[in-house]
């Protein structure tokens, strides 16, 4: 029997179902799929339905915080105007040694004049002024004075050229000169300022300083004025240009046909024989300052694209042609605005929480009727403009005002004594303690009000006496709130500026007045930039250390 049923096939694969467990696979879910992918593609869904609900939120804190952050770390070290107003001068100036207590020479100034004769049309060279500016005094008005005066160098050659043949002030000249036969016919068929310029292959090898004076020329009218070259005269710079070319190389003519040859031909036999201006006199007639080092170190020392000056400046250091140098005594203002920021910020935040414990406790402890009226008197100050409440702060605290009044009929100050709370850092601990007293009592008040009477009661009740009980049993309690109260009005207060500006005066205003100062008045962003940076991470070290010695979880708003 055993042997037949060994010989049935039919009847070894029932035994074999019958008695074997099953073959191993994997787990099927109930459309027939793996049931660790469909798992897995559930959980897909679900993060891809929670990541379109936050969303909107992820975009707004994006572009309202991480980019604004963003933007001012990079302006902070952003310097590529003087790279880009002066990509020549730049570029000459690396040979130049400012040790050599010398000003750069004749090829450095030819460059100079070639980026501003562009810059003064494009209106940059103000640019670029006021930012040396506030490196150099003097720089702005430098650039300005030389702006005026830049199309004047290579006058001198120019008058030349236009006694020698007067077809060389002809537009027409300079088109049959430079630009390539396609590029006239298209520009003929074309409204002003028509296609850019093609400069043909002759002039581009012969008269290599020539052809590009004159793509610049031709590339700016067409920006700035919408004209065409073929309709103007070439600026000044493009006669110096012309000049040393044919100096360079007398043999031009050989690589040009026709009028253009015989024209070349005449000017090259002449130009020996002209009367020049170098181009380094031609500056230093406009301004005796470009004759200084100290100008061009200026220039050379902020060249490159990316600069540590603005941090430097924030430090009270100075980027100079000869390094790294710390500023006068006189000049030494940040550091100084930094520590009192961080000292009256703590103070006032010290002040807050002596006035705020008290008046949370009271709200949390009283009836709730009258804890609300209460409530509604601390949130009142909410209810008015800042600058309303910071105005009356000045009209009480003028030494001819409502406090000394009282206190002189109280007869506790005398008339010529009054106390001086006004443009002072009194005033502005003052004004901020009352304006940020809120912020401290409500985290405060949400706090206390989750804490038991009953605690205390059994405190009593084992032998404490009150102050013990507060001590050992409530106040530790609290710590969450003066936590959350203590960041929130530290980092209000820091970043306040007007009612430093209005209460304050001169040893009371804050960095942030500074960083308000350069944004809107002296328009050096940069240097406000590097301010707010380094403002930003003082406030994260001090997070930081908050966080190692009290511990970011012992904060709470309540619950």
């Amino acid at each position: 029997m055993t042997d037949a049923a060994a010989g049935d096939p039919a009847s070894a694969r029932a035994g074999g179902r019958a008695g074997a467990p099953p073959a191993a696979g994997p787990m099927l879910a109930a459309d027939g799929r793996p049931l660790k992918a469909s798992l897995n593609r559930a959980l897909r869904r679900q993060k891809l339905r929670a990541l379109a609900l936050i969303a909107p939120l992820l975009i707004f804190i994006l572009v309202t915080f991480v980019a604004p952050i963003a933007d001012m770390l990079f302006r902070s070290v952003q310097n590529d105007i003087v790279q880009d107003t002066l990509p020549r001068t730049v570029v000459a100036l690396q040979d130049w040694d400012y040790e050599s207590g010398q000003p750069p020479g004749e090829p450095v100034f030819r460059a100079l004049a070639a980026d501003l004769a562009v810059a003064v049309e494009e209106k940059a060279h103000t640019r670029l002024g006021s930012r040396l500016n506030y490196e150099t005094t003097g720089m702005s008005s430098l650039f300005r004075r030389t702006g005026r005066g830049v199309d004047e160098i290579g006058e001198v050659q120019a008058e030349q050229f236009f006694d020698l043949n007067p077809a060389w002030e002809e537009p027409a000249t300079w088109v049959a000169l430079m630009a390539t036969p396609e590029w006239r016919e298209a520009a003929q068929a074309a409204e002003a300022p028509g296609p850019a310029l093609e400069l043909n292959e002759a002039a581009r090898v012969a008269l290599p300083r020539t052809a590009e004076a004159y793509s610049e020329f031709a590339r700016v009218i067409a920006a700035e004025d919408g004209d065409s070259p073929a309709e103007e005269e070439p600026w000044m710079i493009v006669y110096l240009a012309l000049y040393e070319d044919l100096l360079a190389n007398p043999q031009t003519a050989a690589s040009f046909a026709g009028a253009e040859a015989a024209l070349l031909a005449e000017a090259a036999g002449a130009v020996p024989d002209f009367a020049t201006l170098s181009v380094r006199d031609s500056f230093l007639e406009i301004d005796e300052d470009w004759g200084d080092p100290e100008v061009w170190g200026t220039i050379s020392a902020f060249a490159p694209a990316y600069t540590p000056g603005y941090f430097l400046t924030a430090a009270d250091r100075g980027l100079t042609p000869a390094g790294v140098e710390v500023k006068p005594e006189d000049e030494r203002i940040y550091l100084k605005l930094f520590w009192r920021t961080m000292v009256m910020s703590l103070t006032i935040t010290g002040a807050c929480i002596l006035l705020g414990y008290p008046i949370a406790w009271l709200l949390a402890n009283l009836p709730l009727r009258t804890a609300n009226v209460l409530l509604i008197l601390v949130l009142l100050p909410f209810w008015t403009s800042l600058l309303v409440r910071t105005s009356a702060w000045k009209v009480l605290l003028q030494q001819q005002g409502v406090i000394n009044d009282i206190l002189v009929w109280l007869n506790l100050v005398a008339d010529g004594n009054r106390l001086i709370m006004m443009n002072n850092s009194t005033g502005t601990v003052i004004a901020m303690t009352h304006i940020l007293l809120p912020f401290m009592i409500l985290p405060l008040y949400s706090v206390m009000k989750t804490i038991p009477p009953s605690y205390l009661r059994a405190a009593k009740s084992l032998g404490a006496t009150n102050w013990t009980a507060f001590w050992r049993v409530y106040f530790p309690q609290s710590v969450p709130g003066i936590g959350a109260g203590s960041i929130l009005v530290f980092i209000l207060a820091i970043g306040y500026y007007i009612t430093p500006e209005i209460v304050g005066g001169t040893s009371g205003i804050f960095i942030s007045n500074r960083i308000a100062f350069h944004i809107s008045t002296s328009l050096n962003w940069g240097l406000a930039a590097a301010l707010g940076t380094l403002l930003l991470a003082l406030v994260l070290a001090l997070y930081w250390l908050y966080d190692r010695i009290v511990g970011i979880d012992n904060v709470k708003l309540g619950g």
